[in-house]
């Protein structure tokens, strides 16, 4: 096991020089084994941070920095209604000239108001154990999926999986098609073989999704979902993959091979293309597939995020309400559009969590996120990342050994380049940028809360968070080294206290 090169079980044949490829080739000799190595050591390196997270889900007591902060919290949102009551009843007072009906009416809309802004505190420590719970359950689960992918990897590299598999195709696309040779029928034949990868994908996939969805959350109460649902979205997103996937990676693949030398500047054009294709169909075509969209019902809540928009610019054309709640309870708010013609969407799950002033607030941070030119950064990075990835790999498109290492000894499909290229050479790289990018994301948190903040709406944004949290059993004691890997968004009490930190110095 340890003498070099490590060979795949199957491959497509005898390598005519392959003395001179153990002798001479870096690829060869080394590339499945360290692919091996890599893939092993990442799955020890995040396992070892999901038994720190494990640890601190088994902790049984409230973590007292985020005690302290919510405390706060209370105290302030306390001082605000009883100044908002005081204000509000002196007003009527004078208004009304002491008339009692209309003063029992206002006392009853206060005493509401009042009711439904209980202290945060106690009721993140009533869900603390039901949190710890739930993230215990999902991070005993994600260990072992994360063991079963680790393992299946391996043992595909190890038997041949993807030789096996692109001649199989090959076989299929000859005896029931007529393609053949491989080389005139290339793309073809390689739709056929990411067919069979995706049902294979699906299939080894599917009972840990059925697990996850009918047993974790409805254990805990989020899944809504039915089995009948869960199939259809199922079918409907391997048709969508069949149906958009298709024609797009044989574009691709077109692309790549009739390119030339310089064929990663093309490829970079068609992904930048791609990608305002698919902003533009998802939230119209596709969404609507899965959910309803329904225009949020006239009132003050529409009113106030119309004006909220226009307060800061923002194009906004349309607001729906998604019926987030027939699969799940966890809630969300996201924007989409380009330029004049930009829309917003809650979940109908937020409007029954949070206040009226709280969808503001986290509102005013999406929309920070638009205002900061996140979304845009965002966007351009993205498209870096696949110019820079796709210009790395034409440095290695033609290098025959590195795909002889993992069986490919005869024909190399374009199509199986890329998925070894991103697997081996590519992989490590994406591993550190995908780390600084979650760092970004953070960053870029912390600073959409602060534009929150500048908007007035400080309080309320945490008030809101903290309901979420609540409704959503958000980890509320996670172990730094994992949330700093893992987590795109800051942890709660670290954006609390961020944003508290603000305040006062407005103050």
């Amino acid at each position: 096991m340890l003498n070099l090169p490590w060979k795949p079980y199957y491959a497509q044949g005898p390598i005519a020089n392959e003395e001179e490829m153990a002798n001479n080739s870096v690829y060869y000799v080394w590339s499945l084994a360290l692919t091996v190595v890599f893939t092993v050591a990442v799955y020890s390196f995040e396992g070892m941070l999901d038994d720190r997270q494990k640890a601190a889900y088994k902790k049984t007591s409230f973590p007292k920095e985020l005690a302290t902060t919510v405390d706060a919290i209370d105290q302030e949102m306390s001082k605000t209604e009883a100044k908002k009551k005081t204000e509000t009843t002196t007003a009527t007072t004078t208004k009304d000239g002491g008339s009692h009906d209309k003063e029992d009416e206002q006392a009853d809309k206060e005493k509401e108001e009042i009711d439904s802004s209980k202290p945060l505190l106690p009721q993140l420590q009533a869900k603390f154990k039901n949190a710890q719970a739930y993230g215990l359950d999902k991070i005993n689960f994600g260990m072992i999926a994360s063991t079963y992918d680790t393992v299946e990897s391996v043992a595909f590299l190890f038997l041949g999986f993807l030789p096996y598999t692109w001649d199989l195709a090959a076989t299929v696309g000859d005896q029931f098609f007529g393609w053949a040779p491989q080389e005139e029928h290339e793309i073809k034949i390689s739709l056929i073989f990411l067919a069979i990868v995706t049902v294979i994908g699906t299939i080894t996939s599917l009972p840990f999704e059925l697990y996850s969805t009918f047993e974790i959350e409805r254990k805990h109460g989020f899944n809504k979902q039915t089995i009948g649902l869960f199939i259809s979205d199922k079918i409907k997103s391997l048709a969508l993959t069949f149906v958009i996937g298709g024609p797009f990676t044989a574009l691709l693949l077109y692309i790549i091979k009739a390119g030339g030398e310089y064929f990663y500047i093309y490829v970079w054009g068609f992904m930048f293309c791609f990608s305002l294709f698919m902003m533009t169909i998802v939230p119209v075509f596709i969404m609507p597939l899965f959910n309803k969209y329904e225009p949020l019902p006239e009132g003050t809540l529409k009113t106030r995020i119309f004006e909220l928009a226009g307060r800061l610019k923002y194009p906004l054309t349309k607001l729906f309400v998604m019926d987030g709640s027939k699969r799940s309870s966890h809630s969300n708010a996201f924007m989409y559009g380009f330029g004049s013609n930009r829309r917003i969407v809650l979940f109908d799950t937020l409007l029954t969590q949070v206040k009226e002033d709280e969808i503001l607030a986290i509102l005013g941070h999406e929309l920070g996120h638009w205002k900061l030119g996140h979304t845009l950064s965002n966007f351009w990075v993205t498209q870096i990342y696949s110019g820079a990835a796709f210009y790395f790999f034409s440095l290695t498109f033609g290098a025959a050994d590195l795909y002889a290492a993992f069986g490919f000894t005869k024909l190399t499909p374009t199509v199986v380049a890329l998925l070894l290229f991103f697997q081996t050479l590519w992989a490590p790289v994406d591993k550190i940028l995908s780390f600084l990018l979650t760092v970004f994301s953070r960053h870029n948190e912390f600073a959409a809360d602060k534009f929150s903040v500048d908007l007035g709406m400080s309080q309320m944004l945490q008030s809101g968070l903290c309901k979420i949290h609540l409704e959503n059993l958000g980890a509320m004691c996670p172990d730094p080294w994992y949330s700093t890997y893992h987590y795109s968004h800051p942890p709660l009490v670290e954006r609390l206290a961020a944003m508290m930190a603000l305040d006062k110095k407005q103050k």
